[in-house]
């Protein structure tokens, strides 16, 4: 009995030694199609950039799988350059500063993970005139300066101003009107996630005066606060976010009103 066990051993290893050893070279410069039979994800061969690509980003919404997106995508688009954004859909300037937005457009690797974020770059006096976020809760951090924020949830509800000072953090409710100033003579910088790759936005006074003149008349008081004359006239006055004010903080920082 032991002798046949011996024997069955010795005929399992002679089988084992005798089965041919993978070739590595071969597997190591395996075709696509090759990579693919194997589990494999080929290199994405995409050329140019991720930014605004939409035919990528039908791609990306409509992949089953987290897997399946990150199979669509380079190493260099998992990273997006606050500082030196691409393009220009995702920056809104005025003439105190400007902010960068990832979203799932100008940042595509986003589809799929429910985030979003922006970064506000506010000059002395710097104002993130008021507006909502249709589509997300904000949670603001500045990480250089200060902030005086403003927020108003809905109608009934006191306003909540607050002063933010660095590394401290404020919660700005889905569909909350909101503003962000910076009081100071120095840049702020604050960071901005949301719980949405495409949370928009709409600022308040600006799309208010979209609206038809009788309309937005109609809504401040008629005729005998402001005619149609006026309207237009206030259309023209609104300023590019991001916005240069207050009084006080022009007077205190030597900047001229613009």
């Amino acid at each position: 009995m032991q002798f046949r066990s011996i024997a069955l051993l010795a005929t399992l290893a002679a089988s084992v030694l005798a089965a041919p050893a993978p070739n590595k070279i071969e597997e190591r410069q395996a075709t696509p199609t090759q990579a693919d039979e194997r589990g494999i994800e080929p290199e994405p061969t995409y050329t140019g950039s991720a930014y605004g690509n939409l035919e990528l980003i039908a791609q990306l919404i409509t992949a089953p799988l987290q897997a399946d997106r990150v199979a669509l995508l380079r190493d260099q688009d998992f990273v997006f350059d606050f500082r030196n954004p691409e393009g220009r859909l995702n920056v809104a300037t005025g003439n105190a500063g400007r902010v960068v937005v990832a979203n799932r457009k100008t940042f595509p690797a986003l589809i799929g993970t429910g985030s979003g974020m922006a970064v506000g770059f506010l000059g002395p006096c710097g104002f993130n005139t008021p507006h909502t976020h249709p589509r997300a809760t904000e949670l603001n951090i500045p990480v250089v300066g200060n902030l005086n924020t403003s927020v108003i949830l809905e109608n009934g509800v006191r306003v909540i101003n607050s002063y933010v000072s660095t590394f401290q953090m404020h919660v700005f409710p889905q569909g909350a009107i909101h503003q962000e100033f910076n009081p100071d003579c120095g840049e702020t910088i604050f960071i901005a996630g949301f719980n949405s790759e495409d949370f928009g936005t709409s600022q308040t006074a600006d799309n208010f005066f979209r609206l038809p003149s009788n309309v937005i008349a109609a809504s401040v008081g008629g005729t005998i606060v402001v005619d149609g004359r006026d309207v237009d006239q206030f259309r023209n006055l609104i300023p590019a976010n991001v916005a240069i004010g207050v009084e006080d903080c022009l007077a205190r920082c030597g900047l001229a009103k613009r």
